[in-house]
């Protein structure tokens, strides 16, 4: 296929009105966070994927808060309201919730546009999603008030958005670090060629931390505290420089609450575990790669999206171990949604990638 495919093909005037009027999005289904994108305003909506619902004496669901309010009841909540995370590791483990908090989203996105336009929706999934997942998400978003759904793989999307020549007949590697997985594919002539996809990503640096914590200090923090340590001190590779931060959480030994200071020396053999899992992962890949997409991927080397590309000298780590050029994305964080923004206006290639 060649570059033509990625411009936008002229549209007739009834299209260009048509359009004018109807707000189509792209979404990113995180299991961290959820991100809208829409074509006249780019990304409008960026918050956490997590819904805080009360059950009633029948035992039914009744949602409160979700996004950003609902992130801030996590572990504050009494007894008869929880906060959930309906994705977790990078599928749907609650489909009744996620389609809440997807048809949340999608007219939270949607509120200023009139109710007799119907917009095309995108929606970005993990790799290898179930038929039953695939489902539940077109549903989701169909009662939305979606004209049209498409799906499209994260690592897909994230390469799109990171600007990889994904249809030319060279091998491209990405490494996509999210919120519960950590997809590495290899991406040629439009396809996916390979990918792993492992369990261990944002979260699982977060329990990891929790967890050093608890047997390093006999400290009980919580996901917030974890999260906030992993951006301040979270390495890959080692610093020279110390650094240090405080933290709070409740005495295990003593059962109050204690204040200590904590290094990134220290988080960064918190994270080493869970690192090793990520490098082989991307040495498996390597492993499965074709000869002639392997000799592109030297040249080219690997690129790094999700928000997990951030930590602290991961791109040395990945350098040091696989010997190949990395290079972290513009914008890492946004490269999935971006990517399928950029689908909106290719009609041709989104059925392409659609995996619907």
């Amino acid at each position: 296929m060649d570059n033509q495919t990625l411009k936008p093909k002229n549209k007739t005037f009834f299209e260009k009105v048509y359009e004018y009027f109807t707000q189509d999005m792209a979404i990113d289904l995180g299991t961290a966070n959820t991100l809208v994108y829409t074509k006249s305003k780019g990304i409008i909506l960026n918050e956490p994927s997590v819904v805080a619902v009360q059950k009633n004496e029948n035992n039914q669901n009744r949602v409160l808060a979700v996004g950003q309010e609902a992130k801030h009841m996590l572990g504050r909540t009494p007894g008869s309201i929880v906060s959930v995370r309906p994705i977790k590791d990078g599928v749907i483990a609650d489909f009744e919730i996620t389609q809440k908090m997807l048809k949340y989203f999608i007219a939270k996105s949607n509120k200023n546009t009139p109710k007799l336009i119907r917009p095309s929706i995108i929606i970005c999934v993990p790799y290898g999603i179930t038929q039953v997942e695939k489902k539940a998400v077109k549903e989701s978003a169909l009662s939305a008030g979606a004209r049209d759904v498409y799906l499209i793989e994260e690592p897909m999307a994230a390469a799109i958005g990171a600007g990889l020549p994904i249809t030319e007949p060279t091998g491209n590697m990405i490494v996509d670090i999210g919120g519960g997985t950590t997809g590495i594919a290899v991406i040629s002539l439009g396809g996916i060629v390979d990918c792993e996809s492992i369990k261990v990503a944002g979260d699982k640096l977060d329990e990891a931390i929790i967890s050093y914590v608890r047997k390093k200090f006999n400290l009980l923090i919580g996901e917030r505290t974890a999260e906030n340590i992993k951006i301040e001190l979270g390495t890959a590779y080692p610093d020279t420089a110390k650094r240090t931060m405080e933290i709070k959480g409740r005495d295990l030994i003593k059962g109050t609450p204690k204040t200590i200071e904590i290094t990134n020396h220290q988080i960064n053999e918190a994270l080493t575990d869970c690192l090793n899992e990520i490098v082989n992962a991307v040495g498996t890949a390597l492993e499965k790669t074709p000869p002639e997409l392997a000799a592109d991927i030297v040249d080219s080397g690997i690129v790094l999206t999700g928000g997990g590309a951030n930590l602290g000298n991961l791109d040395i780590l990945l350098r040091e171990r696989t010997g190949l050029p990395i290079t972290i994305a513009e914008n890492p964080l946004y490269c999935v949604v971006l990517g399928a923004g950029k689908a909106l206006d290719q009609i041709d290639l989104l059925k392409r990638l659609s995996i619907n």
